[in-house]
């Protein structure tokens, strides 16, 4: 019998066992399993909270950057525009310099030919002038003496000398 009382099962032991069991069960579910799940789910919270301020970052960091990209297409736009106005004012600025050096350059020209013309229609004049002079002073030594062929040509002779010495 003695193997028997080994191999033999002791009820009052297993409902011992049974109760500290469960009596184990409660004091670890009422002092160990409410508190660690009261700090897993503070924690879940408390992560939850970082990743919506994480997400609201990047949304925030996204917009600033739409902003930014937004501005800078703006300014590039406005320096185009700006660089495009201050050519077309030196384009037109040049143009007029152009046109007025155009009519300047006109002016002194007709100006010149105003006053070639009058200093060649003066010396035409001055010419036609001496021509009478001279004419009238050969006219006038012929009437006062016979001429010969000698005499012709010396009178021919003083006169182109006389033409040469008013040129002086």
């Amino acid at each position: 019998m003695q193997t028997l009382d080994v191999i033999s099962v002791n009820l009052w032991q297993i409902l011992i066992s049974l109760a500290n069991l469960v009596l184990l069960f409660l004091l670890v579910k009422k002092f160990l399993y409410k508190p660690v799940k009261n700090i897993l789910a503070k924690r879940e919270s408390e992560l939850e909270a970082q990743y919506d301020a994480a997400r609201k970052a990047e949304t925030d960091a996204a917009e600033s950057r739409r902003q930014w990209e937004e501005t800078l297409a703006s300014a590039d736009a406005q320096a185009e525009e700006i660089l495009r106005t201050a050519t077309e004012r030196a384009h037109r600025r040049g143009d007029t310099l152009v046109a007025e050096a155009q009519q300047k350059a006109e002016e002194l020209v007709r100006s010149a030919q105003t006053e070639a013309a009058l200093e060649r229609q003066k010396a035409t004049e001055g010419i036609k002038k001496e021509i009478v002079e001279v004419s009238g002073a050969l006219a006038e030594k012929m009437l006062e003496r016979e001429l010969k062929t000698d005499d012709h040509r010396a009178l021919i002779d003083s006169f182109i000398e006389k033409i040469g010495d008013g040129d002086d």
